[in-house]
Order: structure tokens, then sequence, then C-alpha cells
């Protein structure tokens, strides 16, 4: 569907043609590719990558393992699969910010090449990923791009990521392997990468803890100087890029002064010559590829720039050198072409956009619909000018679909969407897309142009199913599950559910009630979907102002723990941060629960409940809560009971005053978390309250757990707190400070850094019985 005249206005102001021209015009100065690599969304060195592209012309792009898809969220309850497509979507939104060509190792939500969660280790990262796998993929990647150079984000230290260490490992194994023509995991030509450089800088922060120092910097990329143009320094350059990176919160202002540059230490060469700086030893410009006819080229690209802000000149020399240049490749050799031929293509591109900046062409498509299915049928609406030239646009569109004069259609066996893209070219769209021929001066460029909202594919038998996971606790009464389908197609369709021997199904206006029988043992079962009787998709729609849409299908099937857990006599209050469903499931569990999220946190409010529940990151995301806390302590002493899950230390949480008594989160993260969720849990206080009542928390309630034991460990507390648990990953020393509680005045304050909110979002049983017990009032 078209944007709203309000989201057309703020992308234009957003994007001035004059700055979109100037950024283009760059990019013709050099013919030196860099390559970043790193293992999730958001780890590219966006500062760096904003200077080597818009100060110096060099051809950017960036290699990632995985999706992010473990990650933390800090604007939504995304997660898995359909975290990993908003974050696809986030990271192209910022590569369009930095011009940067963009390749996923990972190729989809089921690939082994995934963000299982936290590791310490490259082995363990790259044994989950299957490291043939990863090998193969990396050396298709750089078999396709042909980057000249190199350089992971991080090092192969210990105290790093264990992700991160992988991919850095890996980057030297491909650089061989890309190389080798007997290599059997890709069969594209092969590539050799002529130098890779190490950050000869350390990791360490906020999240990781570098043992190691970083090797010495064998040159230096500065990165502290402004864009002539724009007046940006590079640095806010970056930003305007790491913006887009919402569900990792990132974006930050850089005060003037506040610029970095980046020390590289050059760890292997396969040029001759003294490393003097990024580009020695390589062809830095056309002039300097063994081409007849490319001296031309660089002498009108060169033009080009120089004749910036003058339009008309700008347009005249950058036709003059495609023209050239295209003459250039039809003369030039065909071991020649072999072996520069991706750097020519490169240059049409680049000069193609100049092109069309330049004669002002103004390209707007959109379909009528956003969402479709196959069989479907929409029309196709453009705007098109140009201000010098003759200007056609054609619709240009993937196998399946079809377009007669403004009406295009989806074959009954169009493919759905793919959230999880392997390649991402800014300024190349994927189809579908409009094709924008512009002739001037006697050349002809085409250049693809996206539909102003990318339309989403979703199956042509699908529903979306809410919940898709529930809970029946056995000592509550209630045994039935409502579940709501909506987004119904075909939206004739009839919804239906195979549901487990014994249980049964009504329907009433849309709604499909499961009871469970009365008897009915604990354990996980299925609710399987079916319209008109036959399988259907769930679908995930992901819809966020400042990417594009994203659709996620599986099938289609709500899932349904049953527990039998003692709950404590207990009205519960819920303040969360918007991060987490802690509150839907503990009224899932039975419990009273009130959301006093937006709720003022009156005396009234409090004396309300019995317990009241501070979920992840609400400290941040509340913005009066930090100011509420001196009068939830009165009322903790009082008598209540304050459960606090997991934050960071600079999710506004200050060890001396937010919770009762003093509580010290540890940082960086790495050294304060256990990511093995089998890891060994030792209980400290086996007699204590909170692991004997209302339920007896024994070694099968540690079993079964997902991703990891828990993060931000506390780090330092008041010896009014009492340590309930210890556990560490193998090698370490014990942590313990996963789960504290301390007695205050007549209430009590519990704090645990375990992952409670994704267990219960996993289904994993043992995680009700503890937060249950977590909830129970002090006695005595």
């Amino acid at each position: 569907m078209p944007l709203s005249d309000q989201a057309r206005i703020a992308a234009e102001r957003d994007r001035p043609r004059i700055v979109a021209l100037w950024q283009a015009l760059t990019a013709l100065q050099s013919t030196v590719s860099f390559m970043n690599t790193g293992a999730h969304p958001d780890d590219e060195t966006s500062a760096m990558l904003a200077a080597l592209r818009f100060r110096d012309g060099v051809d950017i792009s960036y290699a990632c393992a995985t999706r992010g898809e473990g990650g933390q969220n800090d604007i939504g309850t995304e997660s898995g699969a359909a975290l990993g497509a908003l974050r696809t979507a986030e990271m192209e939104a910022a590569c369009d910010r930095l011009d940067l060509r963009m390749y996923w190792l990972s190729t989809g939500p089921e690939d082994s090449i995934c963000d299982f969660g936290f590791s310490k280790s490259g082995d363990e990262t790259l044994a989950k990923w299957d490291r043939g796998r990863t090998l193969a993929r990396f050396v298709d990647v750089i078999r396709t791009e042909r980057p000249d150079i190199i350089c992971p984000t991080f090092l192969d230290v210990p105290g790093q990521h264990g992700h991160h260490r992988a991919m850095t490992e890996a980057a030297h194994r491909v650089m061989d392997l890309a190389a080798d023509p007997g290599f059997t995991g890709s069969d594209l030509p092969v590539w050799q990468v002529r130098k890779m450089y190490l950050p000869a800088w350390s990791g360490a922060g906020q999240s990781y803890d570098d043992d190691e120092p970083p090797p010495p910097a064998t040159l230096t990329v500065p990165a502290s100087g402004r864009d002539p143009v724009t007046g940006w320094s590079y640095a806010r350059i970056s930003q305007q890029s790491r913006v887009l990176h919402a569900t990792q919160g990132m974006g930050r202002w850089v005060p003037a002064g506040a610029e970095t540059d980046f020390p590289l230490h050059l760890a292997r060469s396969h040029v001759a010559g003294p490393d003097q700086d990024l580009g020695a030893g390589l062809a830095l410009t056309l002039r300097d590829l063994d081409v007849p006819g490319l001296v031309a080229v660089q002498d009108a690209c060169y033009a080009a720039m120089a004749a910036f802000p003058n339009t008309a000149e700008v347009l005249s020399h950058a036709c003059a050198a495609v023209q050239a240049l295209r003459e250039a490749v039809q003369a030039c050799p065909a071991e020649a072409l072999r072996e520069v031929g991706h750097k020519l293509a490169r240059k049409d591109e680049q000069l193609t956009r100049v092109i069309h900046l330049a004669a002002g062409v103004d390209a707007r498509a959109a379909l009528q619909d956003e969402v479709l299915h196959p069989g479907d049928r929409t029309n196709w609406l453009s705007e098109i000018t140009a201000e010098t030239g003759e200007v056609t646009a054609t619709p240009h569109l993937p196998e399946g679909w079809s377009v007669s004069d403004e009406t295009v259609t989806l074959s009954a066996e169009t493919a759905i969407s793919n959230p999880y893209p392997t390649v991402y070219l800014p300024g190349r769209a994927a189809a579908p897309r409009v094709d924008v021929d512009l002739t001037v001066h006697g050349v002809t460029t085409t250049l693809g142009v996206p539909f102003e909202v990318p339309p989403v594919v979703l199956p042509g038998r699908s529903a979306a199913v809410s919940p898709e996971t529930d809970l029946i606790n056995l000592d509550d009464t209630r045994r039935t599950v409502e579940i709501a389908v909506s987004g119904t197609a075909p939206s004739a369709a009839k919804p239906g559910l195979r549901v487990p021997s014994g249980w049964s199904v009504t329907e009433y206006e849309g709604r499909l009630t499961v009871t469970a029988p009365v008897d009915v043992a604990p354990g996980l079962y299925e609710l399987a979907l079916t319209l008109d009787g036959q399988d259907a998709k769930s679908v995930d729609l992901i819809r966020r102002d400042h990417t594009a849409p994203r659709a996620v299908a599986r099938p289609a099937v709500a899932q349904v723990r049953v527990v039998d857990d003692r709950l404590p006599d207990v009205t519960v209050g819920y303040i969360g941060g918007g991060n987490d469903r802690v509150g839907l499931w503990l009224g899932r569990m039975g419990l009273t629960v009130t959301d006093l999220s937006s709720a003022p946190l009156t005396d009234a409010a409090l004396s309300a409940c019995d317990t009241l529940v501070i979920g992840i990151f609400a400290m941040k995301s509340c913005p009066d809560l930090a100011d509420a806390m001196p009068r939830i302590h009165e009322w903790v002493r009082a008598g209540g009971t304050l459960v606090t899950l997991y934050h960071r230390p600079w999710d506004n949480w200050d060890p001396d005053r937010t919770a009762p008594y003093r509580l010290e989160i540890g940082q960086p993260s790495l050294r304060w978390r256990v990511t093995d969720e089998n890891a060994t849990v030792t209980v400290l206080a086996p007699d204590h309250p909170l692991l004997t009542t209302p339920n007896h928390i024994a070694a099968a309630d540690w079993a079964g757990w997902d991703k990891e034991r828990g993060l931000y460990f506390a780090k330092d507390w008041d010896a009014a707190y009492i340590p309930l648990v210890a556990m560490n990953d193998a090698g370490e020393a014990p942590l313990r400070g996963a789960l504290l509680a301390a007695d205050v005045g007549r209430g009590r304050h519990v704090h645990t850094s375990l992952i409670l909110h994704h267990q219960m979002e996993t289904l994993t049983p043992g995680a009700f019985r503890l937060i249950a017990n977590l909830l129970a009032k002090r006695v005595g």
C-alpha cells in the first residue's frame, strides 16, 4: 500500500536529494572493497565504515552469522524467529544509512547457524552452528562479494562472546578456503582476499571482558573528521545507522570532540610492500586496474565529483563515465574481466545512482495492498518524473507474479515472503520492485526502486492463533483455553482444532474454547489449527515504523502446558517494562494480578497488593518507578513482598537506592551470567521457605531450561540478603548472586537474575513452581 502523505513528507525531509547525491558521488573515487564480519546484527563497526564509505569511497560490506534471534528486545515481546526477522529488517534499514552491502550466513529460522544465546566459547559455538556448514556459507559469501580486505569486529580471546570468537576464527580459515579450488563446500569461482585486519582495540565493556590485550596497531583508520557537505561527523552518521537497531536500544548522541579513530592490526597479507595505509598494495581506483579505457572513466568520475553541486554538470560527466565504462567492459579480455569484472559492475551501479539523482528522477511506486496471499490480485501505482531525460517504469516481479496494465496477479503457487533473505544490497532492490529506465545524454540506465511498503505474501491457508502458548494449573479450577483465530485466509475457511484424546472443542463467535479433562495429567499438549479440515499456518506479521514489514510463518499449533503447582494466597501487583509477559503468566497460573505498569503507585494501590513484581528493564522503562522506590520500601517494611526480576546495571538501577538494601549488579555481563542452561544448581539454603513453600523445589525443577540460566547476576550485596543457590559455567567459580532474599521489616525483598520470564514463555515447568514460591508472603 502507499505510504501516507505524512510518512512521505517525513521520508523526503529525512533524505534530501542534495545529500543523497553527494553521498552517491563519494563512491566514485575508489575501487577498494572492505568487508566487516561479525556474529550479530549491530556488531558492525559503524563509525569506521561510515568514514571508509563516505570519506574514502571504499565499497563496504558486512558478513553476519546470525539474525540475533536469541538476543534481548528493548521495544517489544518478539522473540525467537520473530525477533530474528525484526532484527534482520533493522539491519537492512541500518545498511541503507551506510550504503553497506549485507550478507548473512544463516539462511532461515531453522538454520543451525543461529543466535542460541550467550556463549563463552568459540568451539562450543562452532559445534552448535556446525563448523563445516559455517565455513561453507562464509566461503560462499566471500566468493560472492569478492572483498579485497576482511576485518572482524572482535578478537578471538577469552572473555569475549563465543559467537564473536567463532566468527573471527572462521575469518582466518575462509581467507584460505575461499581461494582454494579444492574446497568442496562451495561451487562459486575462487577468490583470494588480499588482506585481513584485526581490531587493535579491546572489545571489553558493559558485556565483555577480554582476558588478553589487543594486538599492536599497524595502522589507524582516522574516523574523527566531518563530512564536508553535511557537516556531520562520521560518528554521527554511524549513529544514524545504529539507532535503527532499536530492539537492542542502540543510538547515542556523540558530542563534538568525542569521536574516535580505529587502530587496526594487519594479521595476514597477500600483497607486497609496506602496509602504510588501508589501500596499500591494492588497486585504489579504476586507473589502477589493468583494463584499457578505465583512465578516462576515472577522470570523468572525478569531474562529476568536482562539479557538485551543479547537477547538470554532474549529470553530463557521470553519463560520459558510464558510457566509457561500458565500452571498456565490452573490449575487456575475458581473463581480466574474471578478475575485476565485479568492480566494474559495481562502478556501473554507482554511476547509475548518481545519474538518476542528478537528473532529478522522482520515482515512487506502491502496491494497493500490503498483505497478499497466493491467488490474490492487486493494483500497482506509481509517480515517476525526471527533470532531465526520458523516464519509464516497469514492475519487476518474482516467479509466480504477473502484471497486466495496472493489475498484478499472484499465482496459486506463489512463494510466501522470506523473512530471512540472505543478501541485502542498498540501491539494488530485490523483486518485487519497479525498474526505472532513464535515457539522458544518449545513455540508458536502470535503477530498481522498491515499493514504498514492501508487500508481504502470506501462506494461502493461514491464520493467526492467539495465544500460541498457554498454561493450565491443576491447583486452579480453570480447565479451559480460549483460542482466538484471526486473519483467516481464505476468509471463508472454517477453523477447527485437532486436540488430544479426551479434550473437547466448542466454537462461539470466532473463538474456539478447548476444555481439558478434569483429571488431565501434567505435561505438554498440542492443539493444531485446521482450516476446512486441512492443516494451517500461523503467521507473525511484524510491523514497526522504523523497518519494512516482515512475516514469519510456521505450523499453526498452540501448546498448552499442564502443571500441578501450589499457589501462595496472595494478591499480586505487576509492573512491566514492556519486555516480558510475566504478569500474564501469573494470571494463567491462577493468581489474582493487577497490572500497575501505567498506574500511579499510590499508597492505596500498594496496600491492595500482598506482592509486587517488577519486571525486567522496568526501572529503565517506567519513568516514575525510581522515584516511587522509597514508598515501595516502606510498603515492604510494613509486610509487603517485593520481587525484582533481572536488570542491567544501566537500567536506572542504583545499587544503593533501588533495592531496600545495597545490591550491586555485576558487569561486564560475561562475568556475571551462566550460559549453560543445564548448569548444575547447588542449593545453599535448602530450608529457606522460598525453596520449600508452597512448592518443594527439587532437581527436576532445574531440568529442561532453555537458552541459559540467567544473566546480570548480583555482584555484591548487603549482609541482609541470603544467597539461595549457586551455579557456574564449566571451568568457572560458582556465582551466588542468581537468587537473593532479604527480610525487610515485616516484609521481604527477593531479587533474581534467573531468566524466569523466558522460561515461562517456553513453558518450562520448574519456572512456574519457582516463581510461585517467590511471591509468597513472609511468615513470622
